[in-house]
């Protein structure tokens, strides 16, 4: 198991460049399924999911070709449908949570496919049914097994039909739109998930023959079609990334230039770390954070504790809750975070406090900062990282703090964040992989 030792209490300096999204590239590289003709794709994040979706990919029969670390060409033509029904599959997609990503081509373009209990990070339930009850809609069919944590859905055809998400779940209706792009007549999505991973898949099988209207909005209206062709496609910045590193840039009084970030795509997340006080300028697509001293949270216009919530798109991404409130310990003012979505996304603020945070608890969902202004500086403690976003909220931390910090299992670092040590010692950062 891997280990940072992180030396804190360094200004930063420098440009860095965001890797490419996660959560679009799971989407993305499972849409491949869908046709037998070459799809080339760019900007993939280097990381350990994708790198094992695009692995399970090639255990299917896909030939992938991998020009450089960050653009692959997959071509579907001989999948191995069987392989679906192995131990080895079953093993492998355990672990990944994006591996559900790969029910809805399979069902649609091969009328059979298995799902697996959600891996990955431990924030909480994560439940199926958005997906299954999609699927059954659409006419598919489906078996659990109970000593595998299996469902094996299985379909004649799909056919179109209107469906109400109980959730804007964003992977449920990514599934249920690769689902749908090739099933027999027209399906409505309504209460659709419109994040930028979901525009961006819907523009590429667009770009691959599909018929896809009311993207970016709520409301999906998908008419099947019988084929879909090859396309080539490139993957946005990941906003997560840049919006730890606005965060990075902050709690270590740093000046720094987050470089090709994808503005437009950005939604709120500049506005939310500004209403930390944190000053940040445009250029063009680059977002500089200069070096700040104090930043000062906002109030309500009543002078009322400032509260940040998650909210599906264009509402704050939950991925980022974790690094607004670290980044809160050093402010002037207090902040109330509520995290509504997961149950146990939060439980990381011990480690927060055992540092020298003034945080409290209220419940699994509600957290109170108050900020300690610079007065009194974290201190360096060793720690586990629980899950992928708050694993990079402590490395924040963790770099601001006086002292030594040791971060265990920083595998789950690794699975979303490419090189991340090697990339902030460019910046002049003091962490070490051991």
């Amino acid at each position: 198991m891997g280990v940072f030792e992180v030396t804190g209490g360094k200004k930063l300096k420098g440009e860095i460049i965001p890797q490419g999204a996660k959560n679009e590239a799971l989407q993305v590289i499972s849409a491949v399924l869908l046709t037998g003709e070459k799809v080339t794709i760019h900007n993939i994040p280097d990381i350990i999911d994708v790198n094992l979706q695009i692995e399970l990919l090639k255990d299917l029969g896909v030939n992938v070709e991998r020009t450089d670390r960050h653009t692959c060409s997959f071509q579907a033509d001989k999948v191995a449908v069987d392989y679906l029904s192995s131990p080895d599959f079953r093993k492998k997609t355990g672990r990944l949570r994006g591996s559900v990503m790969l029910a809805g081509p399979m069902l649609s373009r091969f009328q059979k496919a298995y799902v697996p209990k959600p891996g990955g990070d431990k924030i909480g339930r994560r439940r199926l049914d958005t997906h299954i009850i999609g699927f059954k809609k659409l006419g598919a069919k489906f078996d659990y097994d109970f000593d595998e944590s299996f469902f094996h859905l299985h379909t004649p055809k799909l056919k179109g039909a209107y469906i109400l998400l109980d959730e804007p779940s964003v992977t449920g209706t990514a599934n249920l739109i690769m689902a749908a792009v090739l099933a027999e007549g027209t399906t409505t999505i309504y209460n659709a998930a419109c994040e930028p991973y979901v525009q961006q898949l819907c523009n590429m099988l667009n770009s691959m023959g599909a018929k896809i209207s009311g993207i970016a909005s709520n409301k999906l209206e998908i008419q099947g079609v019988n084929k879909l062709h090859g396309t080539t496609h490139t993957i946005l910045p990941d906003m997560i990334e840049v919006g730890s590193f606005i965060g990075l840039a902050a709690m270590t009084q740093s000046d720094i230039l987050i470089k090709n970030v994808g503005l437009k795509h950005l939604g709120v997340i500049p506005e939310r770390f500004q209403q930390l006080g944190i000053k940040m300028n445009f250029s063009r697509d680059d977002i500089h954070i200069p070096e700040q001293d104090i930043y000062e949270i906002e109030t309500f216009l009543d002078s009322s504790l400032l509260t940040i919530s998650d909210h599906p798109w264009p509402g704050l991404t939950p991925d980022l809750l974790s690094i607004l409130l670290v980044v809160a310990t050093q402010a002037k003012g207090s902040l109330l975070i509520h995290q509504k979505m997961f149950e146990s996304r939060l439980f990381f603020v011990d480690k927060i406090i055992e540092m020298g945070a003034h945080v409290v608890l209220c419940d699994p969902h509600r957290a109170v900062v108050v900020g300690l202004e610079r007065k009194f500086p974290l201190r360096g403690i060793s720690m586990s990282s629980p899950d992928i976003r708050a694993g990079v909220a402590l490395l924040i931390a963790a770099l601001s703090a006086e002292g030594k910090s040791v971060i265990q299992n920083i595998e789950q670092i690794d699975r979303g964040y490419q090189n991340i040590d090697e990339r902030l010692r460019s910046l002049g950062a003091e962490i070490v992989r051991s």
